[in-house]
């Protein structure tokens, strides 16, 4: 198993080095960087204008380099504009070259700035990921017990009424997008137009303060959508455990339905619904923009969106590199489960 983690490890690095790289190399793109030229400097620049703020910033300089020096492997860049104002990727205000470290990358913990909120990269990124971390938590622990007692119910007994009941309920969730149920949820529980105030429209003030008040229907509109399909994957495996030959010899040998179906059935079949729930994390962790837009709730998903729209950046790759960060600690938490969860797979 060491030698496992260990080699899954390994590979986890290298595909984060790809991954970033490939961000790395769309981002710094030229029209991209023209973009950010004019909208840091002015819109009316020239294009020899454009060459110079960006050779004065380093953006003009070889990509390897400046991937390495984002990284934080190689030194970061000096440079001394014409008007003799010295400027560098490490040199921060009032700071001379001497002063100034020689390595500030993603390393050394330096994300680089946000030029849209005017505030460390890092700083942003874990702020955001911390305000979608508590959506994340709450949808989790409303999603997947509603959806694991769904489908073994539905599995329990193929074919009869709960099982066609809680099947069509879990599709017309799953069918539903976020939008739909997130605007039908504000008209029936917080609009005046029917009447039942329970809840806010917005999540602004979860923000600061979490309350039911605030949090439920964020959190009820991504849990519902992401229920029904964890749900027909649970109950699909169910389905086709109850069928083993096993548990037809403890049906024959007269032992309880009960004990059959959580002592003996319940662990196979959640073999594949496993993976399906580790898989809800990368998700929930960029895949709720419509719902952090919906309800005013700015965490990672809206910052993503924010990132792009405004070409910003520093903070786009910050941003990347803790979505690829999450997606891979996901997939390996995943492969490790289903050797605990199925004794007949073995790594070596």
């Amino acid at each position: 198993m060491g030698l496992f983690i260990l080699r899954r490890v390994v590979v986890m690095l290298l595909t984060a080095l790809c991954l970033t790289f490939i961000v790395f190399f769309l981002t710094n793109l030229y029209p991209n960087l023209e973009k950010l030229a004019k909208t840091q400097g002015n819109m009316r620049m020239t294009d020899e204008q454009v060459a110079t703020w960006l050779g004065e910033r380093g953006y003009d300089r070889n990509l390897f380099v400046k991937y390495g020096e984002w990284l934080g492997v190689l030194p970061g860049y000096v440079v001394e504009a014409e008007d003799g104002t010295v400027r560098g990727r490490c040199i921060d205000a009032g700071m001379t070259p001497e002063e100034a470290p020689r390595f500030c990358g993603v390393l050394q913990g330096d994300w680089g700035y946000s030029t849209v909120f005017r505030e460390p990269a890092g700083e942003i990124v874990f702020k955001r990921l911390g305000l979608t971390g508590w959506l994340m938590l709450a949808v989790m622990c409303v999603m997947v017990p509603g959806a694991l007692i769904i489908g073994v119910l539905a599995g329990m007994r193929e074919g009869s009424k709960l099982d066609r009941s809680l099947s069509t309920a879990s599709i017309m969730t799953t069918a539903t997008p976020e939008y739909v149920s997130g605007v039908i949820f504000i008209a029936v529980f917080a609009s005046s137009a029917v009447g039942l105030k329970w809840f806010k429209g917005t999540a602004t003030s979860a923000m600061d303060n979490i309350t039911w008040e605030n949090f439920t229907l964020p959190v009820l509109t991504i849990a519902l959508y992401g229920m029904g399909y964890i749900a027909r994957m649970t109950r699909a495996s169910m389905a086709e455990v109850m069928t083993a030959q096993y548990i037809r010899t403890a049906r024959l040998k007269g032992v309880k339905f009960r004990t059959i179906v959580l002592k003996h059935a319940l662990r196979n079949a959640l073999i594949a619904p496993f993976t399906v729930i580790m898989l809800q994390f990368p998700w929930l962790l960029n895949g709720v923009v419509i719902v952090e837009t919906l309800f005013n709730y700015k965490g990672f998903g809206w910052t993503l969106v924010e990132a792009a729209g405004n070409n910003d950046i520093e903070l786009l790759l910050g941003v990347s590199v803790v979505s690829v960060f999450v997606v891979l600690v996901t997939q390996l938490i995943s492969d490790i489960g289903y050797v605990y969860l199925n004794p007949r797979i073995r790594v070596t």
